[in-house]
């Protein structure tokens, strides 16, 4: 009796379950090659406008990570977070999402200047703000929502000074781009909601 994999297993989030072993084959590249690829393909920082490799790090840079905490740590929200949000709004949109918030923070991080930048923090910000939309049903505003704009957003931008080598203000573009990305998606129902508040207050 022949026993196929398909049988017991399904590629369920393909774009969430893509990224993750590109960014699974870019650690184990970045220690048989001892920095190298990190360095020069899957992170970020102010360089030569004439090299093309200055423009695809501006994505790349969320496949790589600095070790196997930072890549776990990035991870486990992605994995949890990223089949939610891939099933909503479809593959196709969540990639279009990962993509402008990798650019959006190698964007800010090349003008700022100064800093390798890697890691997939921002694109798990991003989920963890996006996913709070997920909930939004009969006009209301979730409770989560709130909840997490005052834990995570907040704490960023407290952190925002600490010289503790994280990117603090990447996680806090991602939060920013999960915000838009939500408000964008879910327009209708947020139109419905500040209708409804503007009706009761008049």
């Amino acid at each position: 009796m022949e026993i196929e994999i398909k049988d017991y297993f399904q590629y369920n989030a393909a774009v969430t379950l893509t990224m993750f072993f590109i960014s699974f084959i870019a650690i184990i590249l970045n220690f048989f090659t001892r920095g190298w690829t990190n360095k020069h393909i899957f992170s970020t920082e102010r360089a030569s406008l004439l090299n093309p490799m200055t423009y695809i790090r501006l994505f790349t840079h969320v496949l790589g990570h600095a070790d196997w905490d930072h890549f776990a740590s990035n991870y486990l929200k992605i994995l949890l977070l990223g089949p939610l949000i891939e099933e909503k709004y479809g593959s196709i949109n969540f990639l279009i999402m990962i993509l402008i918030t990798a650019f959006a923070t190698g964007i800010v991080n090349y003008i700022k200047g100064g800093t390798r930048l890697l890691g997939a923090s921002d694109v798990g910000f991003m989920l963890i703000v996006l996913s709070a939309f997920v909930n939004m049903t009969q006009n209301k505003i979730p409770i989560t929502l709130v909840l997490i704009i005052l834990f995570y957003i907040v704490e960023e931008v407290r952190d925002l000074r600490k010289r503790d080598g994280i990117a603090h203000y990447g996680h806090l573009i991602g939060a920013i781009c999960g915000g838009i990305f939500g408000f964008i998606c879910e327009n209708q129902q947020l139109t419905d909601i500040l209708l409804n508040i503007k009706n009761n207050i008049l």
